[in-house]
């Protein structure tokens, strides 16, 4: 949604990206909010300082909540100096598992990029199909890219991480590493990553899942999904920003009868999001639940987690007034 969000959307949904494995998420620059409660009454839910300890963190509370508690009328952020250099690379892989694998071999070597995203073949080839003059090419036997970036103010430092990188992706089945030269060649690199969700919506009907685990389970979670899909009968195209173990999983509908897209996905879903908190990962890193996941949430809670929220709900919004039947699973 880079381009089209807005601040306070972010702030309702806690919303990350591809940077957010080394500058954080929306809640990170969070300072202070004015929130307008349910009940009428106005609040700033902390203060204009870099630090506070001082009672419960209503200002974190309010981020994520999806409209759910307050609506937010002003914002504190927190800013920072936009680096001045960046280097990206485009490392084709021929097993996707090994690309996952790449993504902890890279931060154990001690290096932070700034963004590394993962996007498996189906994801490359119907972008390349749906974008206008953009070209990349990709060998028949390649099945997954990390896209990487690092950034900072000093070149000859960034070439040097770059090289790093290089050494580390070298150990796994790789094509011809791609270091884009230019700024041409660096957004039109970007530019293929941020199409992918248009592609898949262009390509099929499917339903998308935001799942994320620590990033040393993502070989664990893609070979799951791949193994889900099978057994329920539905392709999955997977993408997502590996850096911060957060991956986007398209179902896909294809040749699906639409019996089985009713009655075989949604049992899909649910076992790969057991999957995914059984890798102590949770159903959600960026999208937030909605209507749409609100249903699974027991997986990811207990009954007791539930009602504490529940119960949170209830206090800011005593009349169900602010996007009710949100977040919480039908019945509770």
């Amino acid at each position: 949604s880079m381009g089209s969000c807005f601040i306070g959307g972010n702030i309702a949904e806690n919303s990350g990206g591809a940077r957010a494995l080394k500058y954080g998420v929306t809640k990170d620059y969070v300072l202070n909010l004015e929130v307008v409660l349910p009940t009428g009454d106005i609040i700033w839910t902390g203060a204009n300082t870099l630090k506070n300890s001082t009672g419960y963190n209503l200002t974190q509370l309010m981020v994520g909540s999806e409209g759910t508690l307050g609506i937010v009328t002003k914002i504190v952020l927190k800013l920072l100096p936009q680096n001045k250099h960046n280097v990206l690379l485009l490392v084709p892989f021929y097993k996707a598992e090994q690309a996952c694998e790449a993504v902890s071999a890279i931060f154990r070597a001690g290096i932070i990029p700034s963004a590394l995203e993962f996007m498996e073949r189906d994801a490359i080839d119907w972008t390349l199909k749906f974008v206008d003059g953009l070209y990349v090419e990709v060998k028949d036997n390649v099945q997954a890219h990390l896209l990487i970036e690092v950034d900072g103010n000093y070149p000859e430092i960034l070439m040097q991480e770059a090289e790093q990188i290089l050494a580390v992706v070298e150990q796994f089945e790789i094509d011809e590493v791609l270091f884009a030269d230019t700024d041409e060649q660096k957004n039109a690199l970007w530019k293929m990553r941020r199409s992918v969700a248009e592609a898949v919506k262009a390509n099929s009907i499917y339903k998308e899942e935001d799942t994320v685990v620590p990033r040393y389970e993502l070989p664990k979670l893609l070979k799951g999904i791949k193994e889900i899909g099978a057994k329920y009968g539905f392709q999955s195209v997977c993408y997502g920003h590996a850096g911060d173990g957060n991956l986007h999983v398209n179902i896909i509908k294809g040749n699906m009868t639409d019996d089985n897209w009713k009655t075989e996905v949604p049992k899909g879903i649910r076992e790969i999001f057991e999957l995914t908190v059984g890798l102590k990962g949770t159903l959600s890193g960026e999208h937030g639940i909605g209507l749409v996941q609100k249903n699974y949430m027991d997986i990811a809670f207990s009954k007791v987690h539930l009602e504490l929220m529940e119960r949170i709900k209830a206090i800011f919004d005593p009349n169900n007034v602010l996007n009710p039947g949100k977040i919480f699973p039908d019945g509770e």
